[in-house]
């Protein structure tokens, strides 16, 4: 979620259909994942990133869900300048 809204640029209702879950369940997670991150941040905690299973766009076609908004927007993502 984190990525998906903070990083993408995602709206809560598009991450919520991007994962395939209820927006308020996106929410809870939103809001869970940002005190992690505070208390890591501000409390020096350990912050543990694992689990999960996603797929990152590579943008071409549809496949992330949002007609490939990166190259609709002209936005440059990982991997696009690798020379390939």
């Amino acid at each position: 979620a984190i990525r998906l809204i903070d990083l993408e640029g995602f709206t809560q209702e598009e991450c919520a259909k991007q994962m395939d879950v209820a927006r308020t369940t996106v929410q809870g997670i939103y809001a869970e994942a940002r005190k992690k991150i505070a208390e890591s941040l501000v409390n020096g905690k350990v912050l543990l990133i694992e689990g999960g299973e996603y797929r990152l766009c590579e943008g071409f076609g549809n496949g992330c869900g949002r007609g490939c908004r990166r190259h609709r927007h002209g936005r440059r993502f990982a991997g696009s300048d690798r020379g390939d």
